[in-house]
């Protein structure tokens, strides 16, 4: 295949596995401000003797830590992965919490880790990646091959903004409420190539689009295309990014498990009409504004994000029962009957202010899931 995309690797694995990756916060353990320690955090772990599946990486932002699970069945799987790296990371002394970003950072409060790729991102967009740092949450779903890749990615495009409304976990920015269920979402808008993509007609479709966007960037490769979904070859994976991180891992659990669900619905479903980018981008604005609040596209009409969650749950349980997730479709659930992360750091914040509310998403980051 082309420079811009490389190696293919669809259909690599069988029975759409699942990968999950977190980008968290680095906070000092006492004030819980930004701590721009993560390389060194990262650097005692690698010395820690210890035997636990997944991987743990520096990220753009010296106070952000990545982590990703290894290749999994199912949701849980991939989840307690992650559980057991965030063990890891406290064991190595750090403290971290999972936001859109971090609730009370003042701007301009960044160190960029130096890395030839962080650089380069940073050589693009240094006027925007200087304000604070941002953090989501990515799944990943194995496809059998392209054709199934492309349809999927074009149905899931349409469950963004209820995600991204059943995610929403920023509400506050540098130490005020946004005004924003997700102030992560739109700071995120700001950088090139962050959006929704229109909906391809066949792989090829796709792989020229790219080899453009690639080319009249100067870009090294299609992983410089920040969409919130986007197929990713190398891993032979459709990756859905509109999601903020999560402290609480049962919510990212659910988050998860829907994803595996619905992609596996879309690999199943014939349908060639699809909703017109414009539409979704609007869409994602009100979820971003509004979260669990947000009246969103479904049949025709709009209807309220809890209603399509419900329907996006009735069509995802099947499937993540046959791929082993549906047990961890509990953590939608539970966001509909106890608010999103956003609800739960305003409600945070009016029980004891700022302290409160970081009180709670560090709680929320050491509490091991199962």
């Amino acid at each position: 295949m082309s420079d811009a995309i490389g190696e293919v690797r669809f259909g690599a694995r069988a029975d759409f596995p699942i990968g999950v990756e977190e980008e968290l916060i680095v906070v000092d353990r006492g004030s819980r401000a930004l701590s721009h320690t993560g390389v060194e955090v990262l650097a005692r772990m690698d010395d820690a003797d210890a035997d636990i599946d997944g991987f743990a990486h520096p990220d753009t932002y010296s106070a952000l830590i990545e982590l990703a699970s290894p290749v999994a069945r199912d949701a849980g799987e991939g989840v307690a992965a992650l559980s057991a790296l965030r063990a890891r990371v406290h064991a190595a002394g750090g403290t971290v919490i999972g936001a859109g970003i971090h609730p009370d950072g003042a701007f301009g409060d960044v160190v960029h880790v130096d890395e030839p790729r962080y650089q380069r991102i940073v050589d693009q967009v240094e006027g925007l990646i200087k304000r604070t740092p941002t953090c989501a949450l990515h799944v990943h779903v194995g496809m059998p091959d392209a054709a199934t890749a492309i349809r999927v990615f074009n149905g899931l495009r349409e469950q963004l903004p209820l995600l991204q409304a059943l995610a929403a976990n920023s509400p506050f920015w540098h130490g005020r409420d946004s005004g924003l269920a997700t102030a992560r979402a739109q700071l995120f808008r700001g950088y090139p190539r962050a959006e929704i993509p229109r909906a391809f007609d066949s792989y090829d479709d796709y792989a020229a689009t790219v080899e453009g966007v690639v080319e009249t960037g100067g870009l090294p490769d299609y992983t410089f295309l920040w969409w919130d979904i986007r197929p990713h070859p190398r891993l032979g994976t459709i990756e859905v990014r509109a999601m903020d991180s999560q402290s609480a891992l049962w919510s990212a659990a659910g988050l998860a498990a829907l994803v595996h669900g619905l992609a596996r619905a879309e690999a199943h479903d014939a349908r060639d009409a699809w909703l017109p980018r414009e539409v979704l981008m609007e869409a994602s604005f009100t979820a971003a504004r509004d979260g669990l609040r947000a009246r969103l596209p479904m049949d025709g009409v709009l209807r309220p994000a809890p209603e399509v969650a419900r329907a996006a749950l009735a069509r995802a349980r099947p499937h993540a029962a046959e791929l082993g997730s549906d047990d961890e479709l509990e953590g939608i659930e539970r966001i509909l009957a106890e608010g999103n992360g956003a609800d739960r750091q305003r409600a945070a914040h009016a029980r004891g202010a700022m302290p409160a509310l970081l009180d709670l998403l560090v709680a929320e980051a050491e509490e091991p899931y199962r």
